[in-house]
């Protein structure tokens, strides 16, 4: 059976997003991105939320990037990719297609069915997947910075058991946690 896997770079104070939606205190620097794309490598399914999904299509056609970048461009574009939104009417990817709902019982069968990891993007859509217990782990690449507020990372309200599995630090300050629920 495929896992889900929740990935997402957070503030130290648990943050995805700042209170003015902002994320660019995040990005991560080389050895960074060439560690997540060597996780990213075994996901051959991107489940998104609409907003998720539109800040990742970026990888679809960004060209002149980094080599580093351009690996991660190449992992993103391979995979199948399923955006869960009421309101898009349009994609802009190859691979790609939309479902209006989020439907637990679905997502189950595509983990029984899957030959890869799957992937949940975005705090919002992860954390209904949370609450119905369909992720298997959390891996999160903690920011060495407060933000004070905005988007939780984690849903608040949720109690899970979570078990260490792997920790990294990285030179930019960086720290990656991988936790089996």
């Amino acid at each position: 059976m495929a896992r889900l896997i929740y990935t997402t770079i957070t503030s130290l104070d648990g943050y995805v997003e700042d209170t003015d939606g902002e994320f660019d205190w995040a990005e991560p620097d080389d050895e960074v991105h060439a560690f997540v794309n060597d996780l990213e490598r075994s996901v051959g399914t991107y489940l998104y939320g609409r907003r998720m999904y539109e800040t990742m299509v970026f990888w679809e056609t960004a060209e002149g990037l980094k080599p580093v970048a351009e690996d991660y461009a190449e992992i993103w574009r391979s995979a199948q990719k399923i955006v869960f939104s009421r309101t898009l009417e349009d994609v802009s990817s190859e691979k790609t297609r939309v479902e209006r709902q989020f439907d637990a019982a679905a997502v189950q069968q595509m983990k029984e069915d899957a030959g890869a990891d799957i992937a949940i993007g975005g705090a919002e859509l992860a954390s209904h997947a949370l609450a119905q217990g369909l992720v298997d782990e959390i891996r999160l690449f903690v920011v060495p910075i407060l933000v004070g507020g905005g988007k939780k990372a984690l849903p608040a309200g949720l109690r899970a058991d979570l078990e260490l599995i792997e920790e990294r630090g990285f030179s930019g300050g960086f720290t990656y946690l991988r936790y089996r629920i």
